[in-house]
C-alpha cells in the first residue's frame, strides 16, 4: 500500500486520508438514531431532574448580568443583553414551585425559542447530554405517584425515565413557552 501512496500527489494523499477517516466517523449526536433511544439536555430544577430535547434548547449560557424590570412577576428576574439582544430571564423554579433559585457563580440558563423572541430560563444545575432507552421508561400507572408529576410540573412533563435511583422527567420547554401565564410576565 505504501508504494501506492507514494505515487499520489500531496493533494491526492490528503484526499485519501480524508476519505478513509470519514469512513470511521461515529456521527453527531443528532445523526445517531436508534429505535427507542431519546437524547437531550439534562438539568436540575429544585429537586427535579429534567431533560429537554436538543430541538428545544437553542443554547446554554452562563447567567448574564440582569437588569430588573419593575412591575414584572416575581419569577421574571429581569432582562439581559445577550450579543445585542434583550432577553427575558425567567427563574424556572420560582415559576413552577414558587421558590426562588439560589444564585451561584456557575449558574446556567437555557435559551428557549418562543413566539416573539427567545427567553432565557434559569436552572439550578446542568448535567449535559442525557440518553434514555425505552427499557428505562416509567410505566404511566407508576408515574402518577412520582414527585416529578406533582404540582405545576405535571403540565410540562411528557414521560419519565428511571436510571439507577434517579427519575428523569422529559420536560417540554416548547409547551412552557406557549403557556399564557408564562408569556404574560408583566405583573
Amino acid at each position: 500500500m505504501s508504494s501506492n501512496l507514494s505515487a499520489l500527489s500531496p493533494f491526492e494523499l490528503l484526499a485519501d486520508y480524508e476519505r478513509r477517516s470519514l469512513e470511521h466517523v461515529a456521527g453527531l449526536p443528532e445523526q445517531l438514531d436508534a429505535p427507542g433511544l431519546w437524547r437531550g439536555v439534562g438539568y436540575r430544577v429544585g429537586s427535579h431532574r429534567l431533560a429537554s430535547g436538543f430541538d428545544e434548547v437553542r443554547e446554554i449560557l452562563p447567567l448574564p448580568p440582569i437588569t430588573l424590570v419593575p412591575g414584572a412577576q416575581a419569577w421574571m428576574l429581569g432582562v439581559a443583553n445577550v450579543r445585542g439582544n434583550l432577553l427575558p430571564i425567567v427563574d424556572l423554579k420560582q415559576f413552577l414551585e414558587g421558590e426562588r433559585t439560589v444564585l451561584h457563580e456557575s449558574q446556567r440558563v437555557l435559551l428557549v425559542r418562543q413566539p416573539g423572541g427567545d427567553v432565557a430560563v434559569l436552572i439550578d444545575e446542568l448535567f449535559g447530554q442525557r440518553s434514555f432507552v425505552d427499557a428505562q421508561q416509567v410505566e404511566h400507572a407508576q408515574a402518577d405517584e412520582d414527585p416529578l408529576y406533582q404540582g405545576r410540573y405535571q403540565h410540562f412533563i411528557d414521560r419519565s425515565y428511571r436510571v439507577d435511583e434517579h427519575a428523569w422527567g422529559i420536560f417540554s420547554l416548547d409547551r412552557l413557552a406557549r403557556t399564557p401565564e408564562f408569556r404574560q410576565a408583566a405583573g
